[in-house]
């Protein structure tokens, strides 16, 4: 009997583990060996929903899609103990983070969190993925199955499965029997806009704090549910560049702890030893800096963990390319050294769970009780609803808390705008956020009025504090003040059922108001503007208000279509009975102008940056809802212009910047919307603005210049991402809704020539325009005494230039009223 039992018991044991080393591998699954050629991201997708289904220790969450419907997927992988345990385990690390409270496992393994193919046309990375997964899986891997004990791996497969299938359908399309390794080789030319980017072309690496677009507004959400104490994101870059790993380039910002310096280190020579053993160059320290918070490093260093890129050459490499040295990189071997770096830092990591896990809560205890920074109360004066609400909602997305109101007071706090210590009377809807809490370190890398930059070669842009992105008055306080409300109190707006008004007036100062206007004029309502301020009833309306009136909105139902608008929008409106004002122009005034209803064109295709075309689009389709075309320039000659009224060049290296064509239909009345380096191009056309040239004389600079300095001397006109105070007529129609100064964030040095007395100089800088962020001397120098936002006329039409990027990457919020006032506002 006993002999039976044995047998069947051994019989169980067999049978299980044959059940778990039947898992195919994805060769078996996919029916060719990785780096063969590119998987499809839906193969990916079944692939590890087929490991899901067969594996006893992983769990898989689909917690998303991208724009053009693919599914964003994370999968949870730790010892069986701990994987039927997965939300315990996930309450128990945000009680680490003091963000819940209660009781904290004395067992809970530490979080590592891998995340693949963030840039759609670096692809190898997804393809590793699926070789990290069936290490994780494969009871022959005892090692790793060692390791799983304490750590619980998250692995995202393809944060950009849009930009990814992108880049693998053009590849597939191109590629020939055998890969053509030659450089030049069409397999290695990706067409505009390449995979780099999403559906509406944001870099989504850019992303993380912003959350402006749907695959990082679901990644984020589940990352903060999260908190991992390690995160991971795994690139490719050039071709010719050997593999990167941590720890990082300077400059790291000044919140990130000695420690997570220190378990970079720790990292990075783990990492080295697989490579040293195959011999596989690779560098650190280099180029990838830790400043900027919105990158897939940064953002979660900023929330604890120890958060790195690693970076592969392979962009453009197709599945095999002669790189510079003469040797041949193909898709196996980026794969591989990918491969590598995944299981040495998650062996890293097993061998330091604990202490990992104890510098975690370390780092949350340190943030709450210490916060980091001068200020311990931030107040946000809320000038605007709208503004006020889309800042709630970034910081609520962040998990950071806020409140409103402090109740009757008046406080002593650093002044943003001024750049003084003033006294400030507290309004009830002003925001309040106080510095003692668990994410004080994010908190305060997002508000710092100037970013500490120990060393000034960075990666990406310098400046980005919020105040200054949604245009919001804020005080740094040094005193701690907590708020009387967590909700912000604004009632909804009165319904006007049965309303028969002479006309409706909106307010004209946020992006809400710009989408209540697209939204009736889709509807053939029409909408008129005022170009003064007005008083009537006891109320106040700014140069810029909506007028809807019923002269010319013949339509019966006219009050139901403008209330019903407003009413699903929630927006707000004032129903005037009579067009006779107490102050100011009555309503059939000349002040008072018709908006014609746009047809908007936007400028895309080779030569345009998809990007910053990307992010115009962005706005029309998700933000505002209001049509727009999208045209080619190569397809201008064929295109019938008089089909449109506004055209929107955005940056980019035109080849022809403006044809024949285009200048007739401007004259003829077209509004050309031309924005940075366009801007740059225009300035080289007789009859258009002029660039205003540093002075210096260029050859005695030559002359004077020291070799070993050279890297200085660069530096004095580096300006990588800077904040300058911009002086605006807001009596113009480019500035409608906005105060008389405006935050611009300038990647460039460019800045122009006054334009003539017909034209119009709308934001300017004069002296001591600087704000926060590198800019090097000789830019600071350059960047006074000009024009960075004006309207010129042409003919019948107008040239609108923005010589800075107003909507950039959609989180400048400052600037969204700006570009539609250009689109809706000006000529008409």
């Amino acid at each position: 009997m006993l002999r039976r039992f044995y047998t069947l018991f051994f019989a169980i044991l067999l049978a299980g583990s044959v059940s778990a080393q039947s898992i195919q591998s994805p060769e078996a699954f996919l029916g060719y060996k990785l780096g063969q050629q590119f998987t499809p991201h839906h193969r990916i997708v079944e692939y590890f929903k087929y490991v899901a289904a067969n594996a006893k220790n992983i769990k898989l969450q689909q917690f998303g899609t991208t724009n053009e419907g693919r599914p964003l997927l994370a999968v949870f992988v730790a010892s069986a103990e701990n994987i039927n345990r997965i939300e315990e385990i996930r309450h128990n690390n945000l009680r680490l983070a003091g963000i819940e409270v209660g009781a904290q496992m004395a067992d809970a393994p530490e979080i590592t969190w891998l995340s693949f193919n963030v840039h759609g046309n670096e692809p190898a990375s997804s393809e590793t993925a699926m070789w990290v997964l069936y290490d994780l899986v494969n009871p022959a891997k005892s090692k790793v199955q060692g390791w799983l004990q304490n750590q619980l791996v998250v692995i995202d497969p393809c944060l950009n499965p849009d930009g990814r299938d992108r880049y693998v359908n053009f590849y597939n399309s191109v590629k020939g029997l055998v890969p053509d390794a030659y450089p030049s080789a069409r397999e290695h030319a990706e067409p505009w806009p390449g995979g780099r980017v999403n559906h509406y072309y944001f870099d989504l690496n850019r992303d993380w704090a912003w959350q402006t677009q749907k695959e990082t507004q679901a990644r984020v959400s589940l990352f903060n549910s999260w908190l991992p104490q390690i995160h991971v994101d795994f690139h490719e870059q050039g071709i010719n560049a050997p593999y990167y790993f941590a720890p990082a380039a300077e400059p790291y910002h000044k919140d990130i702890t000695q420690w997570q310096r220190d378990f970079q280190v720790t990292i990075g020579k783990n990492n080295a030893k697989d490579f040293d053993r195959n011999g596989w160059m690779y560098f650190t320290r280099q180029e990838f800096d830790l400043l900027y918070p919105s990158y897939g490093d940064t953002y979660p260093l900023y929330n604890g963990s120890i958060g790195m890129t690693y970076e592969q050459g392979g962009i453009g490499a197709g599945l095999a390319v002669v790189t510079r040295s003469g040797d041949t990189l193909t898709l196996a071997d980026r794969i591989a050294h990918h491969h590598s770096t995944a299981i040495s830092t998650i062996e890293t990591a097993a061998q330091n769970a604990a202490r990992l896990q104890n510098e975690f809560k370390k780092f949350y205890s340190s943030s709450k009780a210490t916060p980091p920074g001068d200020y311990k109360t931030y107040i946000i004066r809320n000038d605007n609803n709208e503004k006020m609400q889309q800042l709630a909602k970034m910081l609520t997305r962040n998990g950071i808390n806020y409140g409103f109101g402090i109740g009757a007071k008046t406080v002593t706090g650093y002044n943003y705008f001024t750049g003084k210590t003033e006294q400030y009377a507290t309004g009830p809807n002003d925001m309040v956020i106080n510095a003692y809490q668990p994410k004080s370190v994010l908190l305060h890398v997002l508000l710092e009025p100037r970013t500490f930059i120990p060393d000034s070669v960075t990666y990406d842009i310098t400046a980005w504090a919020l105040p200054y992105a949604y245009g919001l008055k804020a005080y740094g306080l040094k005193e701690s003040l907590k708020p009387l409300s967590n909700s912000l109190a604004v009632s909804a707006p009165a319904a006007l059922t049965n309303s028969r008004a002479y006309a409706y007036v909106s307010a004209w100062q946020s992006v809400a108001d710009v989408r209540f206007l697209a939204a009736l004029l889709k509807k053939g309502i029409k909408v008129r503007y005022t170009e003064r301020p007005f008083e009537t009833g006891g109320k106040k309306f700014t140069a810029g208000s909506l007028i809807i009136a019923r002269t010319g909105n013949n339509a019966p139902d006219f009050d139901n279509i403008v209330t019903q608008t407003a009413d699903a929008l929630r927006h707000e409106l004032t129903p005037l009975a009579t067009g006779f004002v107490d102050k100011g122009n009555d309503l059939g005034s000349d002040v008072v102008k018709l908006i014609t209803k746009p047809r908007v064109a936007l400028l895309a295709g080779e030569g345009v940056s998809a990007e910053a075309m990307g992010e115009v689009w962005h706005l029309f389709e998700q933000q505002i809802n209001y049509p727009i075309t999208l045209i080619r320039q190569q397809d201008i000659a064929r295109t019938s212009l008089s089909d449109f009224d506004v055209m929107v060049m955005p940056d980019g290296r035109y080849q022809d910047i403006l044809p024949d064509k285009v200048q007739s239909w401007i004259k003829d009345g077209g509004r050309l919307i031309a924005m940075e380096n366009a801007v740059a191009q225009l300035s080289a056309k007789e009859g258009f603005l002029k660039k205003k040239e540093d002075k210096k004389d260029d050859k005695l600079k030559s002359a004077n210049r020291v070799y070993a300095q050279r890297d200085r001397d660069a530096i004095s006109s580096y300006i990588p991402g800077a904040i300058f105070k911009l002086n605006l007529d807001n009596t113009h129609p480019l500035a409608f809704g906005m105060p008389n100064y405006y935050f611009s964030l300038k990647t460039s040095d460019d800045i122009y020539e006054l334009l003539g007395e017909d034209d119009w100089n709308v934001g300017t800088v004069k002296k001591d325009s600087y704000v926060a962020g590198f800019a090097g001397a000789t830019s600071k120098q350059k960047i006074v005494n000009g024009m960075l936002l004006g309207v010129q006329s042409v003919g019948r039409g107008e040239v609108v230039y923005m010589v800075d990027d107003p909507l950039f990457r959609s989180f400048w919020e400052n600037g969204k009223l700006l570009f539609s006032n250009a689109v809706f506002m000006v000529g008409q």
